[in-house]
């Protein structure tokens, strides 16, 4: 039997900023919960462009962000991302950005697109793997 990690950490995709910002009641209570537990929630800057387009209708997006750890992409972090898009087979950099980041941070990622990040965490090959949470 594989012994359970906690991942205190968590790292949103754009799914989860999409339910945020059309005041989705479930991904707001699991915002909410994250933030009042003290955990590390992790928002890869690449997600945040992959959804951002500076509207009115962005006000709940802005208000989620106040409890996000809004990361930026190094150099070292760039080249993970790409070597690990080769290795999948994917162009899906922002996706490829939400996997590297939570096996760096060893963080849960809270999803909408749970097959895909599937396919990069198999790639990837963590040796500790991130759960998947789905919005």
């Amino acid at each position: 039997m594989r012994a359970e990690t906690v991942q205190s950490a968590i790292v949103y995709d754009a799914g989860a900023l999409i339910a945020a910002e059309s005041n989705d009641r479930r991904m707001w209570v699991r915002h909410r919960l994250a933030v009042g537990a003290g955990r590390h929630v992790i928002l890869p800057v690449p997600v945040l462009a992959q959804v951002w387009r500076g509207s009115a209708r962005h006000a709940s997006l802005a208000r989620l962000l106040f409890g996000c750890d809004i990361v930026d992409m190094t150099e070292a972090m760039g080249r993970d991302v790409g070597k690990l898009c080769g290795t999948a087979g994917s162009s899906d950099v922002v996706d490829a950005t939400v996997v590297m980041t939570a096996i760096q941070w060893n963080a849960a990622i809270v999803t909408s697109d749970p097959g895909d990040l599937h396919a990069l965490l198999d790639a990837a090959k963590p040796a500790v793997r991130p759960s998947l949470i789905a919005v």
